[in-house]
């Protein structure tokens, strides 16, 4: 594989980037530094809030590629060159019926901001990880701005206890898919990493064939079949690997610097 075939890099965050401590390793700036003097563009991937992803890759923020919030924001050098929102009727239809269910907590994913209605201690920690920018209202349902997605979080597991009922109601209608064991995204139909990279693609003029991409579970199987270069963590979900071209050692071993530090030297 030469290095010339390669133009993009997308790489998933939590699995797959960052450390089994959900940690980015401070080398990947020098990474990143090597890549750009190589001109391949990367961008970080994930479910997590575009406020959050800037907050963690602070140092390169003004260079690098944000695929947030599960494909429904795309912005570079604070400028949106992608978005998928969702009208207000379903937005109403999947929070109520996430109130439905026992043990659910929501996080109303907007493009200024998060929106919560709780105050549980275990549940505000949790959104903590992933969302820099969010605020407490009395009800979900009076919240005005651009949503892009519905994030549910259940500890039990959302697999199990969130996704029959979503996908029952909302499968045909929506992009329903399990992030994490423990939670859940809603958001529109047209909307995944993968829609985002095959737009990038198109308006950036790098092809599938220049593609390479790492994720490890079911909201990043739409970006591995948008990549040639398809890497499946070593700790991925069962259909992660399924799906993906090629084996890349675990977030707990660095897999995706040993990939790509491996590209680089060919």
């Amino acid at each position: 594989m030469s290095k010339h075939n390669v133009k993009f890099i997308a790489a998933d965050m939590d699995g797959t980037l960052l450390n089994e401590h959900s940690q980015l390793d401070p080398s990947f700036f020098e990474i990143y530094q090597q890549l750009e003097d190589n001109n391949i563009m990367f961008a970080a991937a994930s479910g997590r809030q575009y406020y959050s992803l800037l907050e963690t890759f602070k140092p390169v923020k003004d260079r690098m590629m944000f695929i947030a919030e599960n494909g429904t924001l795309v912005m570079h050098q604070g400028k949106e060159l992608y978005s998928c929102s969702m009208d207000t009727p379903s937005i109403i239809n999947i929070i109520q019926t996430a109130r439905s269910i026992e043990g659910t907590q929501i996080v109303l994913c907007g493009k200024n901001s998060a929106y919560i209605e709780t105050q549980d201690p275990k549940a505000l920690a949790e959104f903590s990880k992933y969302y820099q920018r969010c605020q407490y209202v009395e009800d979900l349902l009076a919240v005005d701005d651009e949503f892009i997605k519905v994030a549910i979080c259940h500890f039990d597991g959302t697999e199990e206890f969130v996704f029959p009922s979503f996908d029952a109601n909302f499968g045909s209608s929506h992009q329903v898919v399990v992030s994490a064991k423990i939670w859940l995204d809603v958001m529109n139909a047209e909307a995944s990493k993968g829609a985002a990279i095959k737009h990038l693609q198109n308006t950036l003029g790098f092809s599938f064939e220049e593609t390479m991409s790492f994720g490890d579970y079911l909201n990043d199987l739409e970006m591995l079949q948008e990549s040639y270069y398809s890497y499946a963590m070593e700790n991925s979900h069962q259909k992660v690997k399924e799906t993906a071209r090629f084996m890349a050692p675990s977030n707990k071993d660095a897999g995706v610097f040993s990939v790509i530090r491996s590209y680089l030297e060919v």
